[in-house]
């Protein structure tokens, strides 16, 4: 999303170049790519540990710190290299979208016309919007201190981070659609 917005703020008359339908597969690719490398390498380190205690996770679905609470054996290490992984691959994306972002900040800052400014910004907002929410609430699920773990703070976070992104995208992106603002204000008025 963020180099969709990137090429169409920045480089407008080279977007049917830039973004042709070989560029999204290989976007798509990527993020399949590294997706499936990620869960391939969460559900391998999980399933070589040994489970002694009993088989409920206190969970609505089966995240990987919940499933480490159910070995026997110390998986501190483990834990550690698989997340410094993930790590690595979130890292990765969020500089690239960081970097997007910078330069379409720069490209219409520059823009003369307060018009296209508050377009180019009400475009990209959303994005940002539910990226931060996903990468702020991600982190502060696999970061935290475990001091400060508890089964409801664990569901809160699981919540913010697995349903509520998703569930707002359509919202926040249907926004742009002056026939569902009208709608909206209406009802709220």
């Amino acid at each position: 999303m963020s180099y969709d917005r990137y090429v169409a703020i920045c480089k407008p008359l080279h977007y049917g170049t830039l973004l042709g339908s070989r560029a999204c597969a290989q976007m798509a690719a990527a993020a399949w790519g590294s997706g499936i490398l990620n869960a391939v390498l969460h559900t391998a380190n999980t399933f070589s540990l040994p489970l002694c205690h009993d088989n409920g996770v206190d969970q609505f679905f089966c995240e990987v710190p919940q499933i480490l609470k159910l070995s026997c054996s110390d998986a501190y290490l483990r834990e550690v290299r698989a997340l410094v992984f993930s790590f690595s691959l979130g890292f990765g994306c969020f500089v690239f979208i960081v970097m997007s972002y910078v330069q379409i900040f720069r490209v219409v800052l520059r823009m003369a016309s307060e018009q296209g400014q508050l377009k180019a910004f009400s475009t990209c907002l959303p994005h940002l919007v539910v990226v931060s929410l996903f990468v702020s609430t991600i982190m502060f699920a696999y970061l935290k201190p475990r001091s400060i773990s508890s089964t409801s703070l664990d569901y809160v976070v699981a919540v913010l981070y697995s349903v509520v992104p998703p569930a707002v995208n359509p919202f926040i992106y249907s926004m742009r659609n002056q026939e569902l603002k009208h709608a909206l204000w209406k009802l709220m008025s």
